[in-house]
């Protein structure tokens, strides 16, 4: 397609102008680089999320470690004296109640951290997959720039064998 200037008289392209092919290589790639860092950053808030509940159940287990000590304590409290013994049962009922709590409160946090692993799994297939399909596109682009300054080197080579030949004959 012939460009035309202010007149309707073609126009040469300006310098340095990039032609049509090459920038719609330049506009994929973009979009490709742009969902790469978005799949990155996607990966990189799972890592986070996985990490919180990793502390999260940490946490819960430490609670439940320190609940057991104390229910150890006390026990050993309510041998101790009369009024001990009678009020250890109502403390220990409080207290299996909230056992049960930061159990199940435990069981809750590894289904969310097991989901998240595998929510994980797969955005981190993506990232990669794209990742790579990234690098093939720019060595192909690298190749076929490649091919083209051969080309255009051997077209050159060519063209000035024929004129030695040219100029031998005359």
């Amino acid at each position: 397609m012939a460009l035309r200037g202010h007149l309707g008289r073609p126009r040469e392209p300006r310098a340095g102008a990039v032609p049509d092919a090459t920038r719609r290589r330049q506009v994929r790639m973009n979009r490709r680089e742009s969902l790469v860092r978005l799949k990155r950053f996607r990966v990189d808030e799972l890592k986070r999320h996985m990490a919180t509940l990793d502390g999260m159940r940490a946490d819960v287990t430490r609670k439940l470690t320190d609940l057991e000590e104390s229910i150890a304590r006390e026990r050993q409290r309510a041998n101790d004296s009369d009024l001990g013994r009678l009020a250890f049962p109502s403390f220990l009922k409080a207290m299996d109640a909230r056992r049960d709590n930061l159990q199940a409160t435990l069981k809750e946090i590894e289904r969310e951290r097991s989901q998240a692993q595998n929510v994980f799994g797969d955005a981190y297939q993506e990232l990669k997959s794209l990742e790579l399909a990234n690098e093939q596109d720019v060595k192909r682009a690298a190749e076929s720039q490649l091919r083209k300054s051969g080309t255009r080197l051997g077209e050159l080579a060519l063209s000035r064998q024929l004129r030695k030949q040219a100029l031998r004959h005359v």
